[in-house]
């Protein structure tokens, strides 16, 4: 029973890092229909700028509120340079680019500040909690995960449903040219749906570096365990991306500890086959009508 509940601890404590990076997925699907997967990449930019200003002495909060920020601002940065000039061309392109990205990124992480191994301060202790005379595999740091994803879920939900922001963005994402004839600024919306989507990746990075050895190529697992999240949950559906996170962290720790850490990624593809095959457009997310 022990393991049992150490494998569910430990499968949400990494369903919820999956929900970010899902998160962020899905938050550029519905405004653009790309896939960004250089997702990974700029969320351990993000996590070596975190680094570079521990190694300065900066206060780890000053230091992990930049590395937010500055996914904010990279997020802007890729959508205008790079992304924008593709909007209308044939929908293949913003993927060839995203991928090219990845590649751009993680080999200017590695020029910089090097392609070996390093460690990255948690913010809390990463030791069991005791719960009377058993340690638990769920330490203070996996319950600061847990509270810090379930703040930006509640963050986005209100953004979408009761801001005029994300009444924007949700028009934007459904019917750009109805939004432009009503006034809404859809370029910059779009700018602000990828500034959202980098900072959720660089949150995720943030919090999965302490529980990894920190390297250029750290979120390529994380972001395939995402895009398996994005797709349970429905990616078109920002709830979907936590339960879809959920399912996949709890279904591969699950299968880690029974099966073997080596049937991980088999068993997170059969997932995502059953799912698919029982709900094609993912749990949260509704069918589209067909006209007739």
């Amino acid at each position: 029973m022990s393991l049992f509940v150490n494998l569910t601890l430990n499968g949400l404590s990494f369903g919820v890092i999956y929900a970010a990076v899902a998160l962020g997925l899905v938050l550029i699907w519905r405004a653009t229909r790309v896939l960004n997967f250089a997702q990974g990449a700029l969320a351990t930019l993000t996590s070596y700028i975190a680094v570079s200003l521990f190694d300065r002495a900066i206060n780890y909060w000053f230091a992990f509120a930049a590395a937010l920020a500055a996914g904010l601002i990279i997020g802007a940065l890729v959508e205008r340079v790079f992304m924008r000039p593709l909007y209308g061309k044939p929908e293949l392109n913003p993927v060839v680019v995203s991928i090219g990205l990845l590649i751009l990124v993680e080999s200017v992480v590695g020029a910089i500040w090097g392609s070996g191994d390093r460690g990255f301060y948690p913010a809390f202790s990463q030791i069991g909690i005791r719960v009377g005379h058993t340690y638990l595999d769920f330490s203070h740091f996996d319950v600061f995960i847990l509270a810090s994803v379930l703040v930006l879920m509640a963050a986005m939900l209100v953004l979408f449903r009761w801001t005029n922001l994300g009444l924007k963005m949700r028009a934007s994402a459904f019917a750009p040219e109805v939004s432009r004839l009503v006034g809404v600024r859809v370029g910059r919306i779009l700018t602000a749906g990828w500034a959202l989507a980098t900072f959720a990746g660089a949150l995720a990075g943030l919090l999965v570096a302490p529980k990894v050895l920190l390297s250029p190529n750290m979120m390529d697992p994380i972001l395939v365990y995402g895009f398996a999240a994005a797709v349970i949950g429905g990616l078109d559906s920002p709830l979907g991306s936590l339960v879809g996170g959920i399912a996949t962290g709890l279904g591969i720790s699950y299968i880690g500890g029974y099966l073997g850490s080596s049937m991980e990624t088999t068993g997170a593809a059969v997932l995502v086959i059953v799912v698919l095959s029982i709900r094609p457009e993912g749990i949260l997310s509704h069918p589209k009508a067909r006209r007739v």
